[in-house]
């Protein structure tokens, strides 16, 4: 009898998981008509959420974030710089997504996926529009050197909403970031202090004279939405973003302010009734991220 009801439980796996790629939609719709989703979150629920800091040891500040099984490696690395003419006291930030095959059997070898430019754009409009970082505070000597932060964010495992990681990840790297003792040489040049002669007697004072941190203004977050009929779904995953095609990512501030709505199309159409909703879906789950993000700090604190 026990092998008899055994057998049976796994037929019944085996139609469930063929129903479920013969008809996805239909699939999740079943489950939407009990307002749960298939992985048993409720619609509005993230998927869980970790931040590591300092993944990368030789980068001046680097993240590893995973929500749910989408993960994001962030790293920068700091060089030296002249200004520009027009902003002579400020340095800049360049920033750079990338989607190896690795992170999904969509991405081909040799064929940059067309998504990682997008979310490359995306993410350079988000950070310097939202005013988290101060470029002034890049800068070393006005109108001669200025820091360069090279932002490089690697998508690991691109499970769904892989701005909202990217982004998280970013902000993450940022907060981690190292700004290194530097001092001007006999020729005028901007030259790193290493512990191996901070001890000896320079010519001229370090520009600053221990490392710092950058200060962080009001750093953005960010949740994005799946709209199908007059449902709501909170960070969804690839397979809820391949059948349901209508995302509403909303960026808001630490300030709880509006930074950016980003809706690439799709067949729903978002009144001003949905847009409101996920605004809040976008506070509650930017409360989520700052407290992630804080445990994550004062974890590496107290290392």
């Amino acid at each position: 009898m026990a092998a008899a009801n055994g057998s049976s439980d796994l037929y019944s796996e085996l139609e469930v998981d063929a129903f479920r790629s013969l008809f996805p939609l239909r699939y999740h719709e079943q489950h939407l008509l009990k307002s749960v989703r298939p992985d048993a979150r409720k619609l509005g629920s993230a998927r869980d959420t970790t931040v590591a800091l300092g993944a990368v040891a030789s980068a001046d500040g680097s993240a590893l974030v995973k929500i749910g099984s989408t993960t994001m490696l962030a790293a920068i690395k700091l060089e030296v710089m002249t200004p520009t003419v027009e902003c002579p006291d400020e340095g800049s930030i360049a920033i750079e997504f990338y989607m190896p095959p690795i992170c999904s059997p969509l991405v081909r070898p040799g064929r940059p996926a067309e998504a990682a430019s997008v979310i490359s754009q995306q993410l350079s409009d988000t950070i310097l529009s939202s005013g988290m970082i101060d470029l002034k505070e890049l800068c070393l000597v006005g109108g001669k050197a200025a820091w360069m932060a090279y932002l490089d964010i690697y998508c690991l495992d691109a499970d769904g909403a892989l701005f909202d990681a990217a982004l998280l990840s970013a902000v993450a790297a940022f907060s981690h970031l190292n700004i290194p003792v530097v001092s001007l040489n006999d020729d005028g040049r901007i030259v790193l202090v290493s512990d191996d002669n901070v001890l000896l007697k320079l010519e001229k004072e370090p520009v600053n004279t221990e490392k710092r941190k950058l200060k962080l203004n009001s750093p953005p977050f960010s949740l994005t939405c799946i709209l199908h009929k007059n449902y709501i779904l909170a960070d969804p995953t690839a397979e809820e973003e391949s059948i349901m095609e209508t995302v509403v990512t909303v960026v808001l501030d630490s300030s709880y302010q509006l930074v950016s709505l980003y809706k690439p199309g799709g067949p729903v159409l978002a009144h001003t009734s949905v847009i409101q909703d996920c605004v809040a879906l976008a506070r509650l789950r930017l409360k989520e991220l700052q407290n992630i993000l804080n445990e994550a700090i004062s974890d590496m604190e107290i290392d």
